[in-house]
């Protein structure tokens, strides 16, 4: 699946069949849904799982909290606007 594949299932009610956790947790945050992508990335105990719980706190306006997320994923916090941050996760993850 490509990242414009990705964006466009957003139109739909439910995530892909068959995608990642982690993938399913950066598609209900770009459905709006922080609360669900929350819930999905604070179940997966991978970098890209703090990847996400990173952005997620970074989005939510807590840096401390983001910070720690990042570190514990091998990650500095990035200096690029969300939307950016959300399609480089994406990208990497659809790889």
């Amino acid at each position: 699946m490509t990242l414009q594949e990705f964006k466009a299932s957003l139109n739909s009610a439910q995530p892909p069949q068959g995608i990642s956790k982690v993938l399913e947790a950066m598609w209900y945050e770009g459905k709006g849904d922080w609360e669900a992508s929350h819930n999905i990335a604070q179940d997966i105990h991978s970098k890209e799982g703090s990847w996400i719980h990173a952005y997620l706190h970074r989005k939510e306006g807590d840096e401390g909290n983001a910070a720690y997320w990042y570190a514990r994923a091998g990650r500095k916090m990035p200096s690029v606007n969300l939307g950016e941050e959300w399609d480089n996760i994406c990208q990497e993850l659809l790889k």
